[in-house]
């Protein structure tokens, strides 16, 4: 119950209201709840009147007349004639202020026969008007759909005439004659009262309801029991219970004390019978993560109970969006909210869905309760342990005789969760069918129950211990006071709501140590709530079993969740604590201690809710032992004659009794009765959640900076200009979150970058960045759905991109215009570095970037596609750019927005846009990580030296891609153009090339820059460099490479500026050129140098393991990169590397193959220092000669390469560095003050290879193919 207690009030009620026909003002029909004039008068809405109210105004609840007007008859006044049934129904609704505290009213409605002949000659001249309308129809043969329509329209206990001629076919349905037939209007009766006792009003109204409609008058005047009810019952205290005397009979209601579950008093039951435990699940995690939900019902108490239900189910979460469980017709434009809510809206039950314009439904969760019958949004998570939760609620559900499939057909009043009695069904005819009586040889009978049964058999629960429950009143020697079929509500409530309480205490058992307190004071705790992280989300997620995460990781980013811990972090000891807070951290820490004893650890090991007895008892207790009761009705001073009436009439009650209350009981104006005065009567209002008197309320709310402007509709004013501010609400709203979300998202990235760069811990997940970008996709959709003038498609945003698309091409269509359509030619782009000449750089073209999105056959809905062109768009960083292009059609946004809409608040636009724009400062890999299956196009093209003229060389050359998810084997390249375009599945980030060429013709020598590889749909450019020669008898002697490749960015300089995803340190002094002919021309770094740049490779690939798993870059580029692994250890070998004085080139492979020969020989002649350097040396020469023997074309420089890969992999380098650094053949081949020689620097070296050893390296397939090792 999302509520703040409304302060003064200690009565039970604060109102009694009835509504209805003012026959002063007469018929005025409700144009604001749709109207219908081809309807028949009978089934139009009127506008419908508050009659009175008791009394004028109490100061703590001022009278809301229009919203309790509106509420108590949503569809205005209703006519009936006695053809028609007419029974009485009873619904409760909600009144919320703006301050997010609420009321209650409950109100019950009946019909009474119209009196007035005013009125009765006004309905028959409507019905003289409609007939004749519906006459000219008829004759008019054009729409002869009339007639058929009002038939249709008409309650179906009316019998059907197909066969009789038109007219009299109209006469007989459209049937009110003022002579024959007696009209009858709807009245309401309704009390406002601070707290929701539902049962307890059903029945004082139901009972004072059948006073009037009885033959015989009540013992007492009616005033006697209403100003009882307002002045004498008073709200039972935290942890009682009161009876009091209604009309006929006594009334009970007990409160939960403070240690229990907030006070609930729907029947949840009977919304497990409307939808089935299947789909409530489904509507509570929609509801978890803040989707748009919207009700739908033709009875307004059914509304109410799925949307309180739900809503009680959260606990200890608070629902923090706008909330209207019944929605008047007149605030329709209220589902034009572009924010989380959780609505109700009456259906007539004669149009179906399909007849329903909504104006979003890209996250929108539609509930048909009276079709059992749910839509989901895309994308929902699973709730954790879905099938053993379902398992766990069923057997509560089963044990009350309530199916957990649901009961399409489920009775309109309270769902009957027992056998029934003969007396029950007199009083219940109008329920349509009861439930049978249930025992447990039917339970074995039923269909659901053996579905059930396959289900329990795979959970392994048995289901014969499930028996149905005995009456309760059987054993309880008839002590309980209230009838049973309320205490078995009750029952089954705590239990239901008892294991919904229990996952969460589960899932949460240890949220405290991850809530962050704020390091300053409250106050500029406040002030900077929007940049302050309050929970950390990363750690918390990192505990917590795989399955869990798609779920928690978008949980954990709601404003419930954020109001949830702001709320903890404000009180720091018991007494402060919110009544929600202090019981679910006692659950807490009851779950705690047991954790002690019998560790679970985080294991998605599903435990079962035990504490469902006690919180059963302590109702028990309550409900038959009474712990209060109220002053019984008593005749009031009235003046003779007064308090007469009219039987079937509910009388205008005497005001002057009834408008103040009793002047000596003092405590209707203080708080409490003395004997009350105990600690209950502080917790009173903490129960009800906020403590409203100091300063804490003023912070929450202001802590929840976000949607608390538009919580509420006001419902009262509804003129344009009231319109015109909400929306204007909404679009500050909007703006503001879009502010929000863009700061989030970059801090989380900028996060992640910063850290690779060494400041600070990494925090973001893969699975958390998807969160935050579905996050963003929502809100993109929730602003494209604001003031739309026409709904079409799921999607706003798609449809007006696809909008878009059909104007430009139609545009295009016709002579005379120019250029391709929809291109923009971006010189920002060509002067990038695109390898400059080497490849055009790709169109800007947001209708491009549609059709790559419409080429995807795995996207099949309108939402699918919206989002993956925002993640297309954002990882091009393109988002904010095709945005703007795509409002900057300003005919096509008036035609399709409202002028209120949020796109066309062109201040807000544009900052929206520029909140947008800086996405672009990091990269965003959203498309190529999600879309993983698909077919992509990609551009290569090999870029041979300018130096030396390749174009002689007469080889065949040929290319293979590499990337983390996928390679593409080997591809022939054309010589003569040297670049192919291929399609082929989703490679992923690219990560290595491999090379080479066929070794024919005569000139088969070859220099090759570098190769440059683009994806075509996301425009990611790689540049893999080469700088070396392929050919026989030139350079290293390789016919074939693996090049390592980085990603490109886009800059204006010229230089051409390589940069990194992962950006990693550039070391000083250690620019390398990559075009380098021959080794010696290589700048000599110190031996200093050569350290510092071994540590910082070593560096990069021990980082690299201590991320998580779903955000470690590419391996490959750590180890064979520039700055890499290899490079270090290649600058260790050829410093003092003494090369021979003629232009022969001396390769470190050289000088290894030297060393295994002498090894090689050594063993032989058995000269073996000790066990180890023997197996040592073995694995040496074993992995030279397979790298010697394996079948590719790789030269001296491509072997070394491959060493240190497996050398790293296995853990072996270390060893290697002491045998060579020991071994005469480097005495031979290096000088005196070479790295190798100096024992200190050498063991220096050994130790900082050792720290690989740690890690488990995968080295990836193009690396190492051909060697089996």
């Amino acid at each position: 119950m999302t509520t703040g207690f409304s302060s003064g009030s200690c009565r039970f009620a604060d109102y009694f209201v009835i509504c209805g026909l003012d026959t002063e003002s007469g018929l005025e029909p409700d144009e604001l709840s749709g109207e219908n004039f081809e309807q028949s008068p009978l089934r139009r809405t009127f506008k419908s009147k508050v009659l009175a109210h008791y009394p004028d105004n109490v100061e703590w609840n001022p009278f809301d007349q229009d919203a309790v007007g509106m509420l108590c008859m949503p569809k205005g006044l209703a006519f009936r004639t006695q053809m028609d049934s007419r029974e009485p129904q009873f619904h409760s609704f909600i009144i919320t202020r703006e301050d997010g505290s609420r009321t209650y009213g409950f109100a019950l409605t009946f019909f009474e026969e119209v009196t007035s002949k005013q009125i009765c000659s006004a309905m028959q001249t409507l019905y003289h008007m409609h007939n004749a309308e519906q006459y000219d129809i008829l004759h008019t043969p054009t729409s002869p759909q009339g007639p058929e329509d009002q038939r249709r329209q008409h309650t179906p206990s009316r019998p059907m005439l197909h066969a009789a001629p038109a007219i009299s076919r109209l006469q007989r349905f459209n049937s009110y004659d003022i002579s024959r037939d007696t009209l009858y209007v709807s009245k309401c009766i309704c009390l406002i009262t601070p707290m929701a006792f539902a049962q307890a009003c059903s029945k004082v109204l139901q009972q004072l309801h059948q006073a009037v409609s009885s033959p015989q008058p009540p013992p007492l005047p009616l005033e006697s029991y209403i100003y009882n009810i307002l002045y004498e019952v008073p709200l039972p205290p935290s942890g009682r219970s009161l009876k009091f005397s209604g009309v006929y009979g006594p009334v009970v209601c007990q409160r939960p004390s403070t240690s229990e579950l907030p006070l609930f008093d729907f029947a949840i039951g009977e919304m497990f019978n409307l939808l089935g435990v299947e789909n409530v699940l489904q509507l509570f995690t929609c509801a978890l993560l803040e989707m748009q939900i919207l009700l739908y019902s033709q009875h307004y108490q059914r509304l109410m109970t799925v949307a309180e239900s739900i809503t009680a189910l959260m606990f200890p979460f608070q629902w923090q969006h706008v909330y209207v469980p019944i929605l008047p017709a007149s605030l329709l434009h209220f589902l034009d909210a572009p924010v989380p809510y959780l609505m109700g809206l009456h259906s007539n039950g004669q149009d179906d869905r399909t007849k329903l314009e909504l104006p979003q439904e890209a996250n929108l969760c539609f509930v048909d309760i009276d079709n059992h019958f749910i839509e989901l949004p895309e994308e929902l998570p699973q709730f954790p342990n879905k099938l053993e939760f379902i398992q766990e609620i069923s057997e509560v559900l089963m044990s009350f005789g309530v199916s957990p499939e649901g009961n399409v057909y489920s009775s309109d009043s309270q769902a009957k969760y027992r056998g029934f009695r003969a007396a029950d069904m007199v009083s219940d005819k109008r329920n349509g069918n009861l439930a049978s009586p249930l025992n447990s040889y039917l339970l074995r009978e039923n269909e659901t129950i053996a579905r059930l049964q396959a289900l329990v058999k795979r959970t392994g629960v048995s289901l014969d211990k499930l028996e149905v429950r005995e009456d309760a009143s059987s054993n309880k020697d008839g002590r309980v006071q209230c009838d049973e079929e309320e205490l078995k509500m009750h029952q089954l409530n705590i239990q239901v709501r008892e294991v919904f309480a229990n996952r969460f205490t589960q899932m949460f058992a240890d949220y405290e140590v991850f809530v962050i307190q704020p390091s300053h004071d409250k106050e500029s705790w406040f002030t900077n709530r929007d940049q302050m992280q309050n929970f950390d989300k990363a750690s918390f997620l990192s505990d917590q079993p795989e399955p869990y995460l798609p779920f928690l990781s978008r949980f954990l980013e709601t404003q419930m969740f954020a109001s949830f811990i702001d709320s903890k972090i404000l009180c720091h000891d018991d007494e402060e604590k919110e009544h929600t807070l202090r019981v679910f951290d006692a659950r807490v820490d009851k779950i705690r201690m047991l954790n002690v004893r019998t560790p679970t650890l985080r294991t998605s090991m599903y435990q079962k809710c035990t504490n469902i007895e006690e919180a059963e008892k302590a109702i028990e207790m309550r409900v038959s032992k009474i712990d209060h009761t109220a002053l019984h009705p008593h005749l009031l001073d009235m003046k003779i004659g007064q308090g007469r009436y009219e039987q079937g009439f509910f009388p205008r009650l005497q005001s002057d009794v009834l408008s103040t209350g009793p002047t000596s009981n003092k405590w209707a104006k203080r708080s409490a009765p003395a004997q009350w005065r105990r600690r209950d009567r502080q917790k009173q209002h903490a129960e009800h959640l906020y403590l409203d008197n100091d300063q804490r309320e003023k912070y929450i709310q202001e802590a929840r900076n976000l949607g608390t402007t538009i919580r509420q509709p006001k419902l009262s004013n509804l003129s344009p200009s009231v319109i015109a501010q909400t929306n204007w609400k909404f679009v500050e709203g909007l703006l503001k979150e879009c502010r929000n979300k863009t700061k989030r998202m970059l801090v989380e990235k900028m996060g992640r970058e910063a850290v690779e760069l060494g400041h600070g811990e990494v925090s973001i997940t893969g699975v958390e960045e998807n969160t935050l970008i579905a996050s963003l996709c929502d809100l993109l959709e929730r602003i494209w759905s604001h003031g739309l003038q026409v709904k079409q498609g799921k999607s706003a945003l798609w449809s007006h991109l696809l909008h878009y698309q059909d104007s430009k091409e139609k545009k295009n269509a016709t002579p005379g215009s120019l250029g391709p359509p929809g291109f923009i030619h971006d010189t920002e782009r060509r002067k990038s570095d695109g390898g400059g000449s080497v490849m055009p750089p790709l169109k800007i073209s947001l209708i491009q970037d549609m059709r790559h999105i419409q080429n995807i056959s795995e996207i099949k809905t309108d939402v699918g596609k919206a989002r993956a062109w925002v993640r297309l768009s954002m990882e091009k960083k393109l988002l904010s750019r095709h945005l703007k292009q795509l409002l900057s059609d300003h005919e096509l946004t008036k035609k399709l927005y409202k002028r209120y809409a949020f796109l066309r608040c062109d201040d807000e636009k544009e900052q929206f846009l520029y909140h947008l724009l800086s996405f672009n400062a990091v990269d965003y890999f959203c498309f190529t990580n999600v879309f993983t299956t698909i077919m992509i196009p990609y551009h290569v093209v090999v870029v041979p030296s300018k130096k030396l003229g390749g174009s002689m060389f007469t080889a065949n050359p040929w290319v293979c891609v590499s990337g983390e998810l996928a390679e593409t084997g080997v591809l022939q390249v054309p010589r003569n153009t040297l670049e192919i375009t291929f399609e082929c599945q989703n490679l992923g980030k690219l990560t290595t090339v491999q090379m080479g060429h066929d070794n024919t013709g005569l000139y088969a020598k070859w220099l090759v820059e570098c190769v440059v590889v683009r994806n075509e749909i996301t425009g990611h450019t790689y540049k893999f460099p080469c700088g070396r020669w392929l050919g026989k008898g030139v350079d290293d002697g390789s016919l074939e490479r693996i090049l390592v490749g980085e990603l490109m960015t886009p800059s204006s300089e010229n230089d051409e500026r390589m940069c990194r995803t992962p950006p990693m340190q550039q070391s000083p002094g250690m620019m390398r050129r990559f075009v380098t002919i021959s080794p010696n021309s290589k700048p000599k770094l110190n031996t200093g140098q050569i350290q510092e740049g071994v540590g910082e490779a070593i560096n990069g690939i021990v980082k690299h393991f201590h991320k998580p798993e779903k955000e470690r870059g590419s391996l490959t580029l750590l180890l064979c990169g520039e700055y890499g692994l290899v490079w270090a250890l290649e600058q260790v070998f050829q410093h003092g590397f003494k090369s021979p004085r003629l232009f022969k080139n001396v390769f470190i492979w050289d000088f290894l193959e030297k060393a295994q020969v002498y090894f090689e020989s050594a063993e032989q002649r058995e000269v073996t220092p000790d066990e180890n350097w023997q197996t040592r040396v073995r694995h040496f020469c074993r992995f030279m000669r397979a790298i010697n023997n394996a079948p590719r074309n790789i030269g001296k420089d491509g072997k070394f390469q491959m060493l240190v890969c497996l050398g790293a992999r296995d853990h072996l380098l270390h060893h290697w560095i002491a045998l060579l650094a020991d071994c005469p053949i480097t005495s031979q081949m290096y000088e005196d003050t070479a790295l190798i020689k100096d024992r200190s620097l050498v063991n220096a070296l050994i130790r900082v290879l050792q720290t690989l050893q740690e890690f488990n390296i995968t080295l990836e397939a193009s690396l190492v193919k051909g060697v089996g090792i």
